[in-house]
């Protein structure tokens, strides 16, 4: 049975490499989760790493800029960004020279909300480039409000959405802010969300759209349920860590009734099936195969209990991109094999394990039997697997210092080629459910 490190491999191509000295590589985006107030994904900001322009003053400056800029957009274009939005609209911020670049028609004006600096100069010129976008039906989201100004003004007609972070704006200042953006039919997208509470202060300011981690982040009020269901999952992977025969796989399998489901539908939806169609438990493990097994019962692990479609579920997405990231960047190093490979995955799914079931993450780590080399580099970012999670972390909030930082010590992976296998592993997760890999990742019953 192939692994899943065999498939979509980056190529040079993908990667932007080029025999051209003068070639640009392809920058590819680090992508940011965006949820309703029900914490289902409703779409993802992309932060462009753009390039230095030094050249400003140079006679071609203009058309080095306009390169850029196409390059920049182009980057969006790629199929693995595409299918890394799983269906949702992405929240880019554009500089000036975005804005103004001819490349900008290369996006889709239904696919994208385009943030402009609240910070940004708003000259005759601007307003000019606004009203032929508005007209093409491109979407504009004012970014990071703290203080109305003239220049809010000014944008706001052209608006669809505000983006605001609650705590950098005066409690009284923010109440009427709100209230009258919403009166006035704006989508209110709360920025920085990074704890429940603040989550839950938020919706309380009638805000629309929320963008941080809070969902992944563990709290005794507000982890998901460990039911019967979500524990027995904990207990198979228990099981699945030391090695099982068959007979007491099966024995642990009849114990609960919706993973022989599952498994059924995966044993006979995969390569393994083909020629036969697979009529017991016993032999759906076999076609399956432990560590088929495993991965899936990890992703399951951080299945909503409200039977939430995977790719609307952001904890899935996150925990999936991190392992899946972590198994393709992992490959790529010195001295990489299988244990190594397996044990990068095992690294980024349960990086977020905490999150599921409200205990401190060393509990939950130290009731998971890992490795202690594992543990190291999910709770103090240890060792390579630990670089490579700070990597995924830079990435994850668009902090390119912090991924120069990591990659330093990643060799020969570049920040850019990190990047690259991010989106690669954010498409992956999210079509993870559908793909011939990873049938049987349905909705989880419980």
């Amino acid at each position: 049975m192939g692994t899943m490190i065999d498939e979509a491999q980056p190529s040079a191509r993908a990667e932007g490499r080029s025999d051209s000295a003068h070639a640009r590589p392809v920058q590819y985006p680090a992508r940011a989760p965006i949820v309703d107030a029900e914490g289902l994904l409703r779409g993802f900001e992309l932060h462009l790493r753009e390039a230095p322009t030094d050249q400003c003053d140079e006679p071609d400056a203009k058309g080095e800029a306009d390169a850029e800029a196409a390059q920049l957009l182009g980057a969006l274009g790629a199929s693995d960004v595409r299918t890394a939005l799983a269906g949702h609209h992405g929240y880019l911020n554009v500089s000036r020279p975005l804005l103004f670049s001819d490349a900008i028609a290369r996006l889709a004006p239904d696919r994208f909300y385009l943030e402009i600096s609240s910070q940004l100069t708003v000259d005759p010129e601007l307003i000019a480039r606004l009203v032929t976008l508005h007209a093409k039906r491109y979407r504009f989201v004012i970014d990071d409000v703290q203080q109305p100004n003239e220049a809010f003004a000014k944008l706001l007609p052209y608006a669809q959405a505000i983006k605001i972070d609650p705590a950098r704006v005066a409690p009284e200042l923010l109440q009427r802010l709100t209230s009258a953006l919403k009166s006035a039919g704006k989508l209110l997208i709360a920025l920085n969300i990074e704890t429940h509470e603040a989550f839950e202060e938020a919706k309380a300011l009638h805000f629309d759209l929320f963008q941080g981690y809070f969902f992944a982040r563990g709290s005794r009020h507000s982890a998901r349920r460990v039911n019967a269901p979500r524990q027995a999952l904990l207990n198979l992977l228990r099981l699945l860590s030391s090695d099982p025969s068959v007979a007491q796989l099966e024995a642990e399998l009849k114990l609960n009734p919706v993973l022989v489901m599952h498994l059924m539908r995966l044993a006979n939806s995969g390569e393994a099936s083909i020629g036969r169609k697979v009529a017991t438990l016993r032999d759906a493990i076999n076609a399956t195969g432990t560590n088929r097994i495993a991965r899936w019962t990890q992703l399951l692990l951080y299945a909503d209990g409200r039977k939430v479609r995977l790719e609307e579920d952001p904890l899935v997405q996150l925990a999936a991109t991190r392992a899946r990231f972590m198994e393709l960047a992992s490959a790529r190093l010195s001295h990489a094999n299988r244990k190594v490979v397996d044990g990068a995955f095992l690294t980024g799914v349960f990086s977020l394990v905490d999150a599921v079931f409200g205990d401190t993450l060393e509990n939950t780590l130290e009731a998971l039997t890992l490795a202690s080399h594992i543990r190291a580099a999910i709770l103090r970012r240890e060792g390579q697997l630990g670089t490579l999670l700070r990597a995924m972390e830079a990435l994850e909030h668009g902090d390119w210092n912090a991924l120069d930082a990591a990659s330093a010590g990643l060799a020969p992976l570049t920040s850019g080629e990190l990047a690259q296998l991010a989106i690669t592993a954010a498409a992956w997760a999210s079509t993870a459910d559908q793909s011939k890999d990873n049938e049987g990742l349905e909705r989880f019953d419980e």
